[in-house]
């Protein structure tokens, strides 16, 4: 049986002036569009232009009425420039979920929302439009944030707008043209702040990954965690309950584990599904080749497995 053709989707979502545009002709001019026909759906102009040169094999489809986007217009526009992909550029006063939900034609597969905001204004959007904004940063799987200067960043990153998204990659772009990344080791996508960090089962890849690379942030304080009982003969008085994760494919699975000390799982049954309470130190382990995360363990329990085992990362 044939497989079904989709046409992926790429939305680029902002208020206006929040560099929606000069991101657009950013990707066109990377390459994006240089083999593949593709189709531009303009639903809010500002006083950026397209890069007409960058255009060749681009056609551009305005709309400014929302009303306007339904699956039938939307499907004869496409079929119309022969596109096999669409980038949208989103007006921001318009909901996402509108589009993706009722104006997307069936065969259309939304792949990626990109969030864009201006520095200078991000805290009087978010104030005075907290749902608008709300919305976009949250269903975002990258957030661009223009026009910020060194105190901007610092003072983005002390907001954590990781504890909005956990899963978006955010970058600060400088008025120099630089970028940075928003994860600079001082942001935590979980509130540290809390007595006692409960590591929800569908964040532990996310969390496995930031206190690999930050373990310092960690240190002193209590994760409460489901994991799956392991313990290596080889690693001694430590064990180490973790969780399998598959980065694309199922030939990609691996175990990601942390050390435990501290408390007597003998009789816990090995690979038995266990909820694991511990203070996190920062300490030399053999197998970490230097330091990294040792968790000085308060309690095990026996616990139901989670209703999606394996991680995705």
């Amino acid at each position: 049986m044939a497989q079904e053709k989709v046409y992926p989707v790429y939305l680029i979502a902002g208020f206006l002036d929040s560099g929606k545009t000069t991101f657009i002709n950013g990707i066109l001019s990377d390459g994006f569009a240089a083999e593949d026909r593709t189709m531009l759906l303009c639903c809010e102009e500002g006083e950026v232009e397209y890069d007409r040169k960058l255009l060749r094999n681009v056609t551009v489809v305005t709309v400014d009425d929302p009303e306007t986007l339904t699956p039938e217009f939307l499907e004869a526009e496409r079929k119309k420039c022969q596109a096999v992909q669409i980038i949208v550029e989103y007006n921001g006063m318009w909901q996402i979920q509108d589009f993706y939900v009722n104006s997307m034609p069936s065969d259309w597969v939304l792949y990626q929302i990109i969030a864009t905001a201006e520095g200078p204004t991000f805290e009087t959007y978010t104030r005075n439009m907290a749902s608008l904004m709300s919305e976009k940063l949250r269903s975002a799987d990258m957030i661009c944030i223009n026009r910020c200067t060194d105190e901007l960043c610092g003072a983005l990153r002390q907001k954590n707008l990781r504890l909005l998204n956990r899963r978006a990659d955010i970058y600060l772009e400088k008025e120099s043209g630089e970028s940075e990344d928003y994860m600079d080791g001082t942001v935590s996508a979980f509130d540290l702040d809390q007595p006692i960090i409960r590591i929800s089962d569908e964040d532990y890849g996310l969390w496995y990954v930031e206190i690999m690379d930050n373990p310092q942030m960690y240190a002193g304080k209590t994760v409460v965690y489901r994991a799956i009982m392991c313990k290596p003969p080889q690693y001694g008085r430590y064990f180490t309950p973790g969780r399998f994760a598959m980065v694309c494919c199922a030939e990609d699975m691996t175990f990601l584990a942390l050390a435990c000390i501290g408390y007597d799982v003998s009789k816990i049954p090995e690979r038995a599904w266990v909820e694991v309470t511990a203070e996190v130190s920062v300490e030399h382990w053999d197998p970490y080749e230097g330091d990294g995360p040792v968790l000085h363990v308060k309690s095990v329990i026996p616990c139901q497995k989670p209703a999606e085992e394996v991680v995705q990362m």
